[in-house]
């Protein structure tokens, strides 16, 4: 065979490539490794294979064939380089490692956009249709046959549930979080002294040696002032009403009750009523009180209801799920230098005379190790030998280089989140459709000997002798 025979001629895109058969065939079983001259889209005339493909990845598997190594062009994307992969039948996971992490970037990319997703940011209105299309009633709806409930429903959970879709979901949406705030405020503010008010538990009589009495009081405890528990009555009242309203609307119940905020909202709300229920029964018995109190700190955590409010709670809680290998790696990091500058600390504080030595044991130790590694430093005890001065430097110093370890991914994590919703709040929902290849290519290219062509092939001068006239009126329908 000469030189000009073994010659093969590529057009893809518009750009044309010349190479040897013998190096097409070096990658068995491949799109190109099966090049014939009986294929639709070979052009006898200009002696070429035409394919309408990204003629930009082309050149580098096209490289891939000659060099044997597959690098990834940093100007494409990466889900359209996986699918010129796949259309060449290539197999992806052969690019180089040099290019391994900005091939795999847009991996990371889509399981983002897939859990912006599932936070559902959007602060967009919904669709009538979409609205109804959540709860399963979208045929009823275009068919005009929904019943009074199945009306309401939708618009009473947008109302509750999605703050952006109206202005009255917005002022429900205020409301929320001012009873939040206002709930909250006044479970810091019933702890102040000033705020509370004494409760006598008993008297004592004294009698002195004149006979004169005396009466001395004892202040045991005392409890919030009395307007605290009508705030609280009217708070738990708003939201009593509201995850009662929130649950009877939900499109998903199931979903609904396997929510933390959720939880969170009913075991607080739960825990108001059976406060004021035990202290009716508990309100003589001091030891019950303080327990009560005690468990009314769940209230605290109805801070966690404004993520369904504040889209940037929402992304941090988030950022800190992606960071949960990063964050145990740092916990076991810390425990594991807690534990042997622990044990440092209190064998150095005994190798000189030291009548101050606070470190009796090494579990003593390990609450010193914890506040010097976080580097809070509260000074309640320290070391005194020369030796322990030494550990305590060495304790603090490793404790700052581990912890800021994990920073920078924390960080990183955090700023994609937060890009990836900035950028998608920019966007517009609705894209221009484009319609498949398949349904605007002639029936005469749809087809070849390799069995159906992927799409943007060219079916040589097929299309052209399809029958007298198609050419004329394809410009006719490109000119109007």
């Amino acid at each position: 065979m000469s030189d000009a025979d073994n010659r093969v001629i590529l057009n893809v895109g518009g750009i044309r490539h010349e190479t040897y058969k013998a190096t097409l065939k070096k990658i068995p079983a491949t799109r190109l490794s099966r090049l014939t001259e009986a294929l639709a889209n070979y052009d006898p005339i200009l002696n070429e294979y035409f394919f309408d493909r990204h003629p930009g990845v082309f050149a580098q598997i096209l490289n891939y064939y000659r060099t044997g190594k597959l690098h990834y062009p940093t100007d494409v994307c990466g889900p359209l380089f996986e699918e010129e992969l796949e259309f060449w039948g290539l197999d992806s996971n052969q690019v180089e490692p040099c290019c391994w992490m900005t091939y795999t970037s847009h991996r990371e990319t889509q399981e983002t956009l897939g859990i912006l997703d599932r936070l559902d940011l959007d602060t967009d209105k919904l669709a009538e249709e979409d609205l109804y299309k959540k709860f399963g009633w979208e045929e009823e709806f275009l068919s005009n046959k929904l019943n009074f409930w199945q009306r309401i429903k939708p618009k009473l959970w947008a109302l509750f549930d999605e703050p952006y879709s109206s202005m009255a979901a917005k002022i429900v949406a205020v409301v929320s979080v001012f009873f939040i705030v206002i709930s909250i405020l006044s479970f810091c503010l019933k702890t102040f002294p000033g705020l509370r008010v004494p409760i006598i538990s008993n008297e004592t009589v004294l009698i002195d040696e004149n006979g004169s009495t005396s009466f001395v009081l004892h202040k045991h405890r005392s409890e919030p002032h009395t307007a605290f528990l009508y705030i609280e009555c009217v708070c738990n009242s708003w939201f009593t009403f509201e995850i009662i309203t929130r649950f009877a609307v939900t499109p998903d119940k199931r979903e609904f009750l396997k929510s933390p905020v959720n939880i969170i909202d009913f075991i607080a709300t739960l825990s108001f009523y059976m406060d004021m229920v035990l202290n009716q029964v508990l309100s003589e018995e001091e030891t019950s009180y303080e327990v009560l109190e005690f468990f009314s700190i769940i209230r605290i955590m109805r801070l966690f209801k404004l993520t369904r409010h504040i889209a940037g709670l929402k992304i941090l809680i988030h950022t800190f799920k992606a960071s949960a290998k990063e964050l145990l790696l740092l916990v076991f990091f810390l425990i594991v230098f807690i534990v042997v500058f622990a044990a440092l600390i209190y064998y150095a504080e005994r190798i000189q005379y030291n009548p101050e030595n606070s470190f009796d044991s090494i579990p003593i130790g390990l609450w010193w190790a914890i506040v010097t590694m976080t580097t809070v430093g509260y000074g309640d005890m320290a070391p005194k030998t020369y030796a322990g001065m030494l550990v305590g430097a060495l304790c603090a110093l490793t404790g700052v280089l581990t912890i800021a370890l994990p920073v920078p991914v924390i960080v990183s994590n955090f700023s994609m989140f937060y890009s990836h919703t900035q950028a998608r709040s920019k966007l517009p929902k609705k894209r221009r459709r484009v319609l498949p290849v398949e349904a605007v290519r002639p029936k005469s290219q749809s087809a070849g000997p390799m069995g159906p062509k992927g799409p943007g092939q060219r079916g040589g001068l097929e299309g052209m002798k399809s029958g007298p006239g198609l050419l004329d009126s394809k410009l006719n329908r490109l000119g109007k």
